[in-house]
């Protein structure tokens, strides 16, 4: 009898053993899901409507996609999450302890959109040093008027003071290097030695480079110790005729004290694509300067973000399969 049960109990191991892996598809389209199917074709990948998701992810090896954190903790076998975004903060909050305390291992789309986000905030910063925003009102109302040099700011030699090197931040220092400019960076983690950075200090230095910034780019995560670490007595500190980019997290600088600086002529400029609250409300002050470039939260696009994307995500199904570490593993304790 016994041999029989140990038996018995084997067969069903072994059972459980060759099933194959379910991976849910939350809001891919289905070109690309089929292109994870061809190549990880013993896993079971779905990709159900929209209705259908919160019953599929319960009993779903792994996810990948915009899944709703809400649902996370009706996941019970779930091992793995991949999610779009860079920051996960919303993820870890929703999700609560069912993910922030679990063995789920969570990782994000750092660095594949840091290319075109970059380059973003180079663009704005250069619609701001060279007037852009003033020829297209002249262009627009068929006038051709050189006007002076005053406003038309060279960057090379000047000072860029990037908060966060991460996969953005790293980044956006390279392009800064590349123009000339001296680069300073601020970050939590020991950075090896790198050709882009002259320089870089813990956050809790902030406040001793701020002054010596031409143009601060804040690049960093949202997580509780990074909230609102641009506050007013940061702006305060800020060089007089400085510019100021903003593309990762609204919630991580003051927009009152953003106002107040512009307002005070203390800063030259500013272009944010992410604010706090998101979207800006009509009628908000930021609005109103002629100075200041506004894009809604569109810096990570790009014709080929999606391209990237699919390696990371072919390269961790087949990691996930084959039980090898996954690329861009978030620390849920530290947030990113």
């Amino acid at each position: 009898m016994l041999q029989r049960i140990a038996l018995l109990t084997l067969i069903i191991a072994c059972a459980v053993m060759a099933q194959p892996k379910k991976i849910v598809m939350v809001r891919v389209a289905p070109e690309r899901v089929a292109e994870l199917r061809a190549v990880a074709p013993e896993a079971n990948i779905v990709a159900p409507p929209a209705e259908d998701v919160a019953r599929e992810v319960e009993d779903a090896d792994a996810v990948i996609g915009r899944l709703d954190p809400a649902l996370i903790p009706r996941a019970k076998k779930l091992q793995w999450l991949q999610v779009f975004s860079a920051g996960v903060e919303r993820y870890l909050h929703l999700g609560g302890p069912a993910l922030r305390d679990s063995d789920i291992v969570l990782t994000n789309g750092k660095i594949i959109q840091a290319p075109e986000i970059a380059d973003h905030a180079f663009a704005m910063l250069l619609g701001l040093t060279r007037q852009l925003p003033v020829f297209l009102e002249n262009k627009a109302r068929g006038q051709w008027i050189r006007g002076s040099n005053e406003g038309l700011t060279e960057l090379r030699g000047r000072t860029a003071l990037v908060v966060g090197v991460g996969g953005i931040g790293t980044e956006v220092a390279v392009r800064a290097k590349a123009f000339g400019m001296e680069v300073i960076g601020v970050e939590p983690k020991d950075l090896p030695l790198a050709p882009y950075l002259d320089r870089v200090v813990l956050p809790d230095r902030i406040d001793v480079v701020l002054p010596e910034a031409d143009v601060i780019f804040l690049c960093a995560p949202h997580t509780p110790e990074s909230h609102k670490m641009l506050g007013p007595g940061q702006f305060e500190l800020m060089k007089r005729g400085a510019y100021f980019v903003a593309v990762s997290r609204g919630a991580l600088y003051d927009m009152d004290a953003l106002v107040r600086a512009l307002d005070s002529k203390r800063l030259s400029g500013a272009g944010v694509d992410v604010t706090d609250p998101e979207p800006l409300p009509t009628g908000h002050a930021l609005w109103e300067f002629p100075n200041v470039i506004i894009t809604p939260h569109i810096a990570g696009r790009s014709d080929r973000e999606w391209g990237r994307r699919m390696d990371l995500y072919k390269e961790n199904l087949r990691r996930f399969l084959d039980g090898k570490p996954l690329r861009n593993v978030v620390d849920k304790q530290k947030g990113y």
